[in-house]
């Protein structure tokens, strides 16, 4: 097997790992695995925070986006917020009732990066780290043409 194979097979593994803790999350405040990622999402990106920004961050369809965020208003999990400037903008923002589920989500990460961490010296994270900001760098300039890809 390739090293870009396992690359990706690896990357899959750590989404799968961490849905798959997340669905305690669902169970336990009655959720979809895609409602707790949209809740998971804009807690930790306040800045992006319309449903156009999940969908493509999270690489998810406009449509289950909708379908999931829909859902949250109706249980009372999130509103929606007009921009003030583009009114074909609309803002996402948790409601209070959320609260204990970004909890449960907090404690399902920490959980999360406890497991896929478990053994790494704070020098091989830095390295880490490091790597993955220079390959980051190097797909940007890749995809703004600069470099032949």
């Amino acid at each position: 097997m390739s090293g870009t194979t396992e690359l990706f097979m690896g990357i899959r593994s750590l989404f799968r790992l961490y849905d798959r803790m997340l669905k305690q999350v669902c169970t336990e405040h009655n959720l979809t695995i895609l409602e707790a990622d949209v809740i998971s999402f804009l807690q930790n990106n306040p800045q992006k925070d319309t449903a156009a920004d999940i969908a493509e961050l999270r690489l998810l369809s406009k449509g289950a986006v909708s379908k999931a965020v829909e859902a949250l208003i109706q249980k009372d999990l999130l509103e929606r917020i007009p921009d003030g400037e583009d009114r074909r903008k609309i803002h996402l923002r948790l409601r209070p009732g959320a609260g204990p589920v970004t909890e449960s989500v907090d404690q399902v990460r920490e959980k999360f990066l406890q497991a896929v961490l478990d053994g790494f010296s704070q020098e091989e994270l830095e390295m880490h780290r490091q790597f993955l900001m220079r390959l980051f760098a190097n797909t940007k300039k890749a995809m703004e043409g600069r470099e032949k890809v």
